[in-house]
C-alpha cells in the first residue's frame, strides 16, 4: 500500500499534497537492514502518528524543532513511559537519516519521560511450582523453559531444533535482544518432555512437506545462501502454530511459530487459579530463574552470561529482590 493510501485510513481521507510513497520506502529500508517484524510495526506506527501530527506538512519540509515537540508532547501531553519516548525518537531518527537523508540536530529541548526505577516481581520457589502444576502439555513445557533455563518469551517461541542440545543440556539462543547469540544451561527435567515434543515436531513437519509445504522462514540472506535449508528438520521450529498463515513480509504460507498470546494467557490463567495477588507474567518466569540462581550462591558473572545481560549492571537489580529481607536486613523486631 503507498505511503497516501496508508495515510488515508488514519486521518480521514486527507494526506499531505503530493507525498510519495513514504511508508512504503521505510519499510523496503528496515527489512533491507534486517530489522525484525515487530520493529518494522513500531517504528511505522510512530511515523504514522508523526506525520498526522504535523499535517498537511510532508515530513521533508520539517526539522528538528518539529520532532522535539512531538516527543515533548508525548511525556507532558500522553504521559508515554520513557521506554515509549524513546521507541518513537528511534523511529524518527531512522525515517530522517536512512530514508530522507537528513542528519538531525541533537535534540536538547525535549522533555524527557521520567524513567521510573522498577523492581522485578519474583515468586518464591514454592509458588513457581504452584505455577508451573497448573500448567500442561505444551505450555508448560515453554514455561518450564523460561523458568528452567532463563529464556524471553519471544526466545522461546522462535526456539529451532537445531538449537536443542540434549547430550550437553544446553540450549542455543540465537539473535537474542541487542542481536546477540548465547549458551544457556537447559534443564534435564524437561528432557523427556522436549523429546516429545521434537518427536510432534517431526511429524508436523513430514506432514507439511507431503502437502508441499513445510518450509520455515530463514533470518536474514540464509534462504538466498541455503536455498534448501528452510525444509530441513533442523531449522523448524520446537514450538510451530498450530496452523498455517501467510507470512506478511512476502505473502509466502508456511508455518510459523506459535503465538506469543497462547503462554502469555496461559500463565495468567495458572496464576489466577494458584491465587497470586501479584501481576505474575511469562517473564515473571526469567525474573525468577536470575534470582533463584543467585540465592542458591550463583556468580552473578555467570547468572549474567545465561541471561544474555551486556552489563552486570542490568543483573544486579536481582540482588535487591533475595529471599534476604529488604536489602539483606534482618527487622530488630525479629531479633
Amino acid at each position: 500500500m503507498s505511503y497516501d493510501g496508508e495515510l488515508s485510513g488514519i486521518t480521514g481521507g486527507v494526506a499531505p499534497r503530493g507525498a510519495p510513497r513514504l511508508l512504503d520506502q521505510v519499510r523496503g529500508r528496515l527489512r533491507l537492514k534486517h530489522y525484525s517484524l515487530r520493529t518494522e510495526q513500531a517504528y511505522l506506527y510512530w511515523i504514522r502518528r508523526y506525520v498526522r501530527a504535523w499535517l498537511p506538512r510532508h515530513p521533508a519540509e520539517l526539522d528538528g524543532a518539529a520532532v522535539e515537540a512531538f516527543l515533548t508532547g508525548l511525556a507532558t501531553r500522553d504521559n508515554v513511559a520513557a521506554s515509549t519516548q524513546n521507541q518513537a525518537l528511534a523511529a524518527l531518527l531512522f525515517l530522517y537519516r536512512e530514508v530522507l537523508g537528513v542528519e538531525l540536530p541533537w535534540m536538547e529541548n525535549v522533555v524527557r519521560a521520567k524513567r521510573p526505577r522498577r523492581l522485578p516481581v519474583v515468586l518464591s520457589r514454592a509458588q513457581v511450582v504452584r505455577l508451573l502444576e497448573r500448567l500442561s502439555g505444551r505450555e508448560a513445557l515453554m514455561a518450564g523453559l523460561l523458568y528452567g533455563s532463563g529464556l524471553r518469551l519471544m526466545e522461546c517461541a522462535r526456539l529451532r531444533v537445531k538449537d536443542v542440545d540434549l547430550e550437553r543440556n544446553e540450549l542455543t539462543i540465537r539473535d537474542g535482544k541487542g542481536g546477540k547469540d548465547r549458551m544457556t544451561v537447559l534443564p534435564g527435567a524437561l528432557r523427556e518432555a522436549l523429546l516429545r515434543q521434537l518427536a510432534e515436531v517431526r511429524l508436523l513437519h513430514s506432514r507439511d512437506l507431503a502437502c508441499g509445504l513445510g518450509r520455515v522462514h530463514l533470518p536474514h540472506a540464509l534462504a538466498r545462501k541455503y536455498p534448501n535449508a528452510a525444509a530441513e528438520p533442523g531449522w523448524q521450529y520446537v514450538f510451530p502454530a498450530t496452523r498455517i498463515s501467510v507470512d506478511p513480509r512476502d505473502g509466502v504460507r508456511r508455518r510459523h511459530h506459535i503465538d506469543e498470546k497462547v503462554l502469555q494467557s496461559a500463565v495468567r490463567r495458572a496464576a489466577r487459579e494458584a491465587g497470586f495477588d501479584k501481576p505474575v507474567t511469562p517473564h515473571t518466569l526469567r525474573h525468577c530463574f536470575a534470582t533463584h540462581l543467585l540465592e542458591s550462591g550463583a556468580d552473578i558473572r555467570t547468572v549474567q552470561e545465561l541471561l544474555g545481560h551486556k552489563d552486570v549492571a542490568t543483573t544486579q537489580i536481582y540482588t535487591h529482590v533475595l529471599n534476604r529481607g529488604a536489602l539483606g536486613v534482618l527487622s530488630p523486631l525479629d531479633r
